[in-house]
């Protein structure tokens, strides 16, 4: 009877679903936005698509990232598993909870708030200047591999095949956008762009060969933890079962 009390207290809650579906859906689209930027971006778009439908398409896609993020960060925020805190959410590896992959996600998080910030009027990219903005508006591009590796280090389904799945279709669509946008490029400058071409692999196979270490390796779980928070846990688990 013990056993079973304990059991279903540390089942998921429905925050603790919303939370992973919301990082989820926010991980969709956030490629899908840096792959629009990558893929249709600068000089080489194609002609065929207004620019102003492509602006659009990407600038909505980026609204909807950050509303699933929000989804994402509030549910968390507000399961008691963890009590995590709200502080957490824009001061990096605060967290006692997972400290190094939640960490990586409030960084994520505070590269794409500056982007949005920046980006919500047209006085502050005035102010910013085109070249300076554009610097800001790469940041990101740089907070989707860290992003990618805060919801395999983080998520608990990341076991899960159809998880797996997903990040790896996340992690080609990026690629492919990387090497449609080489190819477009044009000749000239083989050198760099064959090189550009081949670092985009190195997230897929840094992220292939942490998952073979770390979430699909055993006791990953445990491993991930905080020290403190490893201790407590299972000192609240014996109790429990003794009592």
């Amino acid at each position: 009877m013990n056993a079973a009390l304990l059991a279903a207290s540390t089942a998921p809650s429905p925050l603790w679903y919303a939370t992973r579906a919301g990082g989820t859906v926010a991980l969709v689209l956030l490629t899908a936005t840096v792959a629009l930027g990558i893929a249709v971006g600068g000089r080489h778009a194609p002609r065929t698509v207004a620019r102003f439908e492509v602006s659009a398409l990407h600038r909505n896609l980026a609204f909807l990232t950050l509303v699933f993020l929000a989804l994402h960060i509030v549910t968390a925020v507000l399961d008691t598993f963890v009590h995590l805190g709200w502080w957490i959410t824009l001061v990096p590896f605060t967290a006692n909870y997972r400290t190094l992959w939640l960490g990586l996600g409030t960084v994520a998080l505070d590269l794409l708030l500056a982007v949005a910030l920046t980006s919500a009027t047209s006085g502050i990219r005035l102010r910013l200047g085109q070249r300076r903005w554009k610097a800001v508006h790469w940041l990101a591009y740089a907070s989707w591999p860290i992003a990618v590796f805060h919801a395999a280090g983080t998520g608990t389904d990341t076991r899960d095949t159809l998880q797996l799945a997903l990040y790896l279709i996340c992690l080609g669509a990026v690629v492919l956008a990387v090497w449609w946008r080489l190819f477009r490029a044009g000749p000239g400058h083989a050198v760099a762009r064959w090189t550009a071409g081949l670092a985009t692999l190195a997230v897929p196979l840094a992220l292939v060969g942490f998952l073979h270490v770390g979430p699909l390796a055993p006791g990953w779980s445990h491993r991930a933890l905080a020290p403190a928070v490893t201790t407590t846990a299972a000192h609240a688990t014996t109790e429990g079962v003794t009592r």
